[in-house]
């Protein structure tokens, strides 16, 4: 029945689009049917079968879409860096996935002009994102920065000698090959219901919830399994966070009170660490890694402040002014103003400075000069003068 349904998709959806459901629809009253006369096996036989049939439907619509608006952006890679990612998240987030937000946010610090592309076609190497550049195409954060930077000649890592380089990798494989799972654990088995909300689906139709539904789950069960695979999956939940937080306290006692993690100047790995870290405060609500990093390690709070005002001007949150020693948050507004997709972005005449040079309103995220908190240009030992002097 499910080969028959996929069959019928192909030749229907071609000549009218209220067809395409048709497989679905089988299925789906098969399923009914079954739970009413309680045939166990065949309810849970044909509730697969929709979940296939969804799935299949979903591709085929998200293809013929993505051909559509292809043709309509005319995209060219010819001097143009095409970076394609997951869409957008519901809540205001750039990414849900840690190395695509990595990846933009190394961009912006670069300073290299970028068209986004949400295509939600994944690399030959099956991976998200990558890069075409001059119809090169690039997957892999590590293999895209060591492209761009032989290609484009950037280097974020310029003032970093070759114990700070190695101290660097090293920081980057402890994010990116164990801090990374136990985000994933929390974000896609432990929170699944919250990522659920945040998750963006086009092309759904009147299927988006459940179609929202299904992805959840399929991709939950990548992750155990790749869990297993890796080793950290073996272990209990409260060993996976346990492991967890070892790591964030090892970013937090790295980062002291420093501006970045290698010191005055934005590395590589400033764009590898917020990119993890941003999932813990603004993707897990309620969670133990919100928790922690918006109370007891609240130097990397304030470290992930820094990296969003000055390079995601456009990305506004709900708790721009709060003080992150409490865990208490606002619960007026619920809304999050989407986050601008631009075709083509470039950081060179986004940060302009605003308002008089000398007129500052004193808030709570402010210090005694007017500068933010969150600003990396606060000096802490101008700071500790001016308490003395009182």
């Amino acid at each position: 029945m499910g080969h028959l349904s996929f069959n019928c998709l192909c030749s229907l959806g071609k000549t009218q689009n209220n067809l395409k459901y048709v497989g679905w629809k089988i299925h789906l009253e098969m399923a009914t049917l079954s739970e009413f006369t309680g045939n166990h096996i065949l309810h849970h036989s044909t509730w697969i079968s929709c979940c296939v049939d969804l799935t299949l439907i979903y591709g085929y619509i998200s293809r013929v879409e993505s051909k559509v608006a292809r043709k309509q952006q005319e995209i060219d890679s010819k001097d143009a860096i095409i970076l394609h990612q997951f869409a957008r998240p519901n809540n205001g987030v750039p990414s849900l996935s840690p190395f695509c937000l990595k990846m933009e946010t190394y961009l912006r610090m670069a300073d290299l002009p970028y068209q986004n592309y949400f295509g939600g076609k994944l690399s030959a190497q099956g991976k998200m994102p990558w890069i075409e550049y001059n119809h090169e195409k690039v997957s892999g954060t590590e293999f895209i920065i060591d492209f761009l930077e032989e290609k484009l000649g950037v280097n974020l890592n310029k003032n970093l000698g070759p114990h700070e380089r190695a101290i660097s990798r090293a920081v980057t494989k402890m994010v990116e090959e164990h801090f990374y799972w136990t985000l994933a654990y929390c974000q896609w088995v432990d929170n699944l219901s919250e990522t659920r909300k945040m998750l963006s689906l086009s092309g759904g139709g009147p299927f988006s919830n459940l179609l929202r539904w299904v992805v959840c789950h399929i991709t939950k069960g990548i992750v155990k399994r790749e869990m297993h695979g890796h080793g950290i999956g073996r272990f209990s939940e409260e060993e996976i966070y346990m492991l967890m937080e070892k790591d964030m306290r090892s970013l937090a006692g790295l980062l002291g009170d420093k501006k970045y993690i290698m010191g005055p100047k934005l590395s590589t790995l400033d764009a590898t660490v917020f990119g993890h870290l941003a999932q813990a405060m603004w993707t897990l609500p309620g969670t133990r890694p919100e928790r922690l990093i918006k109370g007891e390690l609240i130097n990397l709070a304030m470290y992930c402040e820094r990296i969003r005002r000055k390079f995601w001007p456009e990305w506004h949150h709900d708790d721009d002014n709060t003080i992150y020693e409490s865990e208490e948050s606002c619960e007026g507004s619920k809304t999050h103003t989407p986050l601008l997709d631009f075709s083509s972005y470039s950081r060179t005449e986004t940060f302009e400075d605003e308002g008089a040079e000398n007129s500052f309103s004193r808030t709570p995220d402010t210090d005694f000069t007017g500068h933010s908190l969150f600003d990396s240009d606060v000096d802490l030992d101008d700071y500790t003068d001016h308490e003395q002097c009182k």
